[in-house]
């Protein structure tokens, strides 16, 4: 089989994200089951970090154990990653020992580097363009509890980051719409996110209209990480992106709200919010986990039905 990566949301097809999805949803079902299932037993994940995790780690690491492989943690500080060898040489070495290799690093061109000289399949676990990963999970947790999400809308508040970018790549691909409102000086980037057209995404400047009829409701932090000094200006300018109980209120009765966590309570949402009967935020954090070992079971076996 030839090695596929996942880079950005937009390396599957349309059809390939349903599968993971099924198989994300039979393999989350097995695990409640307390059902044993090792279809990569004796397969190695590589996870290397570059930027602090919390989710992306223990939903990795504990996910690859369930499916019976095992794994190896590198960070900048214990490798020759954060030393001189050059991103093609590492990958070249660390590829030849292991099946699979998760990244979790700043800039898509290190990630995109890496994998060009890889003979394994790789994962953006996150970088300052695209987080595919969370994304795969918040519309899997949208299917869990509402169903397709094509023909839907999707409120994204806040800053114009990773998310937001793999948000539009997702909308595009798989058929629903993003209502798209930041402060100025924080707008998405559509030739970041690589774009065919505009046609998958609204942009709103007043967040309370973007949430108007809003299937769901999400956001992120103010600040993500790499843009500590920008904190207190970002304090600032977001003050009227705080996703409070007003903006759910215009949204469909029915919407739900996520965000990818960690959260800032009082800053990018309210307590309330977060912490209220439409916030999915729990099981969307539970399952990273579920859709990330589907998504490990697809690149190294393909389709496997059982």
């Amino acid at each position: 089989m030839a090695i596929r990566h996942f880079l950005q949301f937009t390396d599957f097809t349309a059809d390939e994200h349903r599968w993971v999805f099924e198989r994300a949803a039979a393999i989350k079902r097995k695990f409640k089951g307390y059902e044993k299932y090792h279809p990569l037993a004796d397969r190695t994940l590589a996870m290397i970090f570059e930027k602090a995790s919390t989710r992306t780690r223990v939903s990795f690491e504990a996910g690859m154990y369930q499916l019976g492989g095992s794994v190896v943690h590198l960070t900048t500080g214990d490798s020759q990653l954060g030393r001189a060898e050059p991103i093609e040489d590492s990958a070249k070495v660390i590829s030849r020992m292991v099946d699979l290799v998760m990244i979790r690093t700043f800039g898509q061109d290190k990630i995109e580097r890496f994998a060009a000289h890889s003979r394994v399949p790789v994962i953006n676990g996150l970088t300052n363009e695209f987080h595919p990963c969370q994304i795969l999970a918040d519309i899997f947790t949208y299917i869990e509890h509402r169903g397709s999400i094509a023909g839907k809308v999707v409120a994204w508040v806040g800053d114009g980051n990773n998310m937001a970018n793999t948000w539009l790549q997702a909308a595009e691909l798989l058929g629903f719409t993003v209502h798209v409102s930041t402060p100025s000086g924080y707008e998405v980037d559509q030739a970041v996110a690589g774009l065919r057209s505009n046609d998958s995404y609204k942009v709103f400047r007043d967040p309370m209209e973007a949430c108007r009829g809003a299937d769901l409701v999400t956001t992120d932090v103010w600040t993500s990480m790499g843009f500590e000094a920008e904190n207190e200006e970002r304090r600032a300018a977001f003050a009227d992106w705080r996703v409070d109980a007003d903006m759910m209120k215009v949204a469909k009765p029915d919407a739900l709200f996520m965000h990818c966590l960690p959260a800032h309570r009082g800053e990018e949402v309210e307590a309330e919010v977060i912490d209220g009967p439409q916030s999915v935020v729990w099981d969307e954090a539970e399952n990273r986990m579920h859709v990330q070992k589907a998504l490990m079971e697809f690149l190294l076996l393909g389709r496997v039905k059982d």
